[in-house]
């Protein structure tokens, strides 16, 4: 390919992608989330797929659009150094605004708050049930804290 060519391909690509890898509002913002989950959907696990280079651009431009809302680095900057188990249920209650009440698969509302609290571990049988509900792989609760 030439590099006229190389540049005309790409001029056609940013015509057709400038929300998603130049978000500049919630609404490309959403957008961009919605893109990059069903191209994720459709990627292979394997590091020389050929979507990665499109799955890489689209995470940077989302990192580069919430690295400048200071509600998601708020987010952020609390989740950090959380167990991963008490971060990663903090995350769906926000997402899909649940109260303590709404998570029968670790008990009461009394049981949630002492696991949010981290003065009680999430039993494995939670781990599977709350897995199963929202569609998570369960070493997701086992992460590592993001530093």
């Amino acid at each position: 390919m030439t590099q006229l060519a190389l540049i005309d391909a790409y001029q056609t690509f940013l015509h057709t992608a400038r929300s998603l890898v130049v978000i500049t509002n919630e609404e490309d913002h959403a957008k961009a989330l919605g893109a990059l989950e069903q191209i994720l959907e459709s990627a292979g696990d394997t590091w020389d797929d050929s979507l990665n280079p499109l799955i890489d651009m689209l995470s940077r431009a989302v990192e580069v659009y919430e690295s400048k809302d200071e509600e998601v680095m708020a987010f952020v900057t609390e989740a950090q150094g959380l167990p991963a188990d008490i971060a990663l249920l903090r995350t769906l209650m926000r997402q899909y605004k649940l109260t303590g009440s709404d998570l029968p698969e670790i008990g009461g509302k009394a049981m949630v708050s002492k696991v949010l609290k981290g003065e009680r571990a999430l039993s494995r049988a939670a781990i599977e049930k709350l897995s199963a509900r929202f569609g998570l792989r369960p070493s997701l609760f086992f992460a590592e804290p993001v530093r």
